[in-house]
């Protein structure tokens, strides 16, 4: 897949996400924690962004955190984009897919691998391509 600008009306991506979806990658919502359909999925393949498709996080980088949402210690490089985040008087990096601005939530320095990272990200912004 080639490098695409990725745009999309707002009242297409309501027709195209669930209101949580919607909520969450276009709203910065967070979804509950251990809510989440990836919290205990385990299948080999590559995470995607839901609204776009974009690869984003091989299985490969993610590990159990305990927080309650997925976590991986590294993205494909370049897939996601980093953004400063005062919201709620917290300082975070809050993530968005790189191809169409969709928030993903936020990477934080505790990560216990050897990258440091903890990309700690809400399932309702992902989908999951299986590796035959």
């Amino acid at each position: 897949m080639g490098c695409y600008t990725f745009f999309m009306h707002n009242d297409e991506l309501k027709e195209k996400l669930t209101p949580e979806q919607y909520r969450v990658t276009q709203e910065k919502g967070t979804e509950a924690p251990f809510t989440g359909a990836f919290v205990n999925h385990h299948e080999k393949g590559m995470y995607t962004c839901v609204v776009c498709g974009k690869p984003l996080f091989p299985s490969g980088t993610k590990f159990e955190s305990g927080t309650g949402w997925q976590s991986f210690d590294k993205a494909i490089p370049g897939a996601v984009t980093f953004k400063e985040d005062g919201d709620h008087g917290m300082q975070r990096t809050e993530i968005t897919c790189t191809s169409c601005g969709a928030h993903l939530g936020h990477v934080f320095d505790d990560g216990p691998t050897d990258t440091g990272k903890r990309y700690c990200v809400n399932s309702v912004c992902l989908g999951f391509d299986k590796k035959e």
